[in-house]
């Protein structure tokens, strides 16, 4: 997804930082190149299509390629059957993954993922980075994922805002309205008072987060907002691409919403973050360089654990709809409160 490829985008800007005369390539599905657009540390962006993943004779074919290019390493970030048959028929002398129990087969090097953070970046990022221990390196980790805007799509971002009347004297907020699925997503009974209080508390103008498949969650959210926020929600402001959606957050004061790509993306950016984490999600692994001020998460496992007991997030994920009805907003809104006096 457009977060682990983000978050795994790490590795390159570490590696060609180090050695900037190595040739980086990165495969990745299509769909998330966006994110890694004119990024400077990658050489050649090779894709994994669909029609790859789904045909075993196109899949040995693609692996064969892979062969061909002969690279010198291979490091696989992502630990699933295709990458570790990509990495199997690659040739490569030095092969580089995650542990599991076969992996000792395929790589030379493996490294076992941690379970708890042990810094801000958390275990998303830190997991990634331990990938990178067997190589020699100076110079420090550049553990935060980057997105490189060129001078026109940064101005491009603007002339939408000011052709969408938007006021720049006031804040702009993008709203994560929508998270990729209903599990991901925080009810819209309790995200319209959410915006309600935004609203009151800063009379910001919102602009929504959204693809035009989730219009009628969207347009049904807004609809549950007091008249008051109706006023400052520009719902009509709806990016073309990924790329357009980074020109116009760029131009935000800080993106606010539930946890997904739109969060890593607004963080890889380097702009302000408030995340609602999906009840089943695993918060240590996604809340990056949280600081309780400019990035701010909050999960229901923080203010009611006894609903967890030993369970972890990820267990409770057949539960994660009526695990939301707990998810109250006056749970939230003390928090929310605070981070908007700051940002």
């Amino acid at each position: 997804m457009i977060g682990d490829v983000l978050a795994s985008s790490a590795i390159c800007n570490t590696l060609k930082n180090e050695y900037p005369n190595a040739q980086i390539d990165y495969l990745i599905y299509p769909f998330t190149s966006p994110v890694v657009e004119n990024n400077p540390n990658i050489d050649n962006l090779v894709f994994f299509k669909d029609e790859i993943k789904k045909n075993k004779i196109k899949l040995v074919k693609f692996c064969l390629e892979i062969r061909k290019s002969k690279y010198d390493i291979i490091i696989d970030a992502y630990g699933k059957l295709e990458s570790n048959m990509i990495v199997a028929f690659s040739g490569a002398k030095t092969k580089i993954g995650f542990y599991k129990s076969y992996t000792n087969l395929i790589y030379t090097y493996t490294v076992r993922e941690l379970s708890v953070p042990k810094t801000t970046a958390g275990l998303a990022l830190e997991n990634r980075m331990l990938l990178l221990q067997s190589f020699d390196l100076k110079k420090p980790l550049k553990v935060k994922p980057e997105i490189f805007l060129k001078d026109y799509e940064i101005k491009n971002g603007k002339q939408i805002l000011f052709q969408n009347h938007i006021d720049f004297s006031k804040k702009i907020y993008m709203i994560g309205i929508l998270g990729s699925g209903k599990t991901k997503t925080y009810p819209g009974n309790y995200m319209a008072e959410l915006l309600d209080k935004i609203v009151a508390d800063t009379n910001a103008s919102l602009l929504f987060n959204y693809i035009p498949s989730q219009l009628k969650e969207a347009h049904e959210i807004f609809n549950l907002c007091q008249p008051e926020t109706q006023k400052n929600i520009k719902i009509d402001i709806v990016p073309r691409s990924i790329r357009e959606f980074l020109s116009i957050t760029y131009h935000c004061d800080a993106l606010l919403g539930n946890e997904g790509g739109a969060v890593n993306m607004a963080k890889a950016l380097n702009k302000p973050t408030f995340t609602i984490f999906s009840t089943w999600i695993k918060k240590e692994a996604w809340n990056s360089f949280d600081d309780g001020i400019k990035n701010v998460s909050v999960h229901l496992k923080d203010f009611k654990p006894d609903l967890y007991g030993s369970k972890t997030a990820k267990e409770m994920k057949g539960q994660a709809m009526d695990l939301y009805q707990s998810f109250t907003p006056d749970l939230i809104i003390p928090r929310l409160e605070e981070y908007l006096k700051s940002n």
